[in-house]
């Protein structure tokens, strides 16, 4: 794996939350997810209630996380592309991920597990980001 690949699942492993992205019937759609990254994959966990993971599996998606409201001064993003399919973690992997989220719209989370064979890889950094000071009106 070359060396940028190492340097994003680094990034990543900063970070627990990120958003996976495809098409449904032709739209595209954006929705959160938990990862890991798991021997160079990507192994994500999402609320199976919202049925994205049935169009997600076998599709070519992309996975994005950052730190942008972090607060510091370096601000970075990294983005895999791949094809997503639904796995079924072992409990070793599951344990990884800890606890889950009570509610997912206020019904109860139940977890669904995607892993993601990258075959892309994109990292961007701005430097020295000024302090966000909330919108102001004109």
């Amino acid at each position: 794996m070359p060396t940028d690949n190492h340097r994003a699942i680094e990034l990543l492993s900063r970070t627990p939350y990120g958003r996976v992205s495809a098409s449904r019937r032709a739209l595209p759609f954006t929705t959160v997810a938990r990862h890991l990254v798991l021997d160079g994959r990507l192994v994500l966990r999402l609320h199976q209630g919202y049925d994205y993971h049935q169009a997600l599996d076998g599709s070519v998606v992309a996975y994005e996380a950052d730190n942008v409201n972090s607060g510091e001064d370096d601000t970075w993003s990294v983005q895999f592309t791949g094809t997503a399919r639904v796995v079924e973690p072992t409990p070793v992997e599951r344990e990884l991920f800890g606890r889950s989220p009570r509610l997912a719209d206020g019904a109860p989370y139940a977890p669904v597990f995607l892993r993601i064979e990258p075959e892309f890889v994109t990292m961007h950094y701005l430097t020295d980001v000024p302090a966000f000071r909330g919108a102001h009106s004109v």
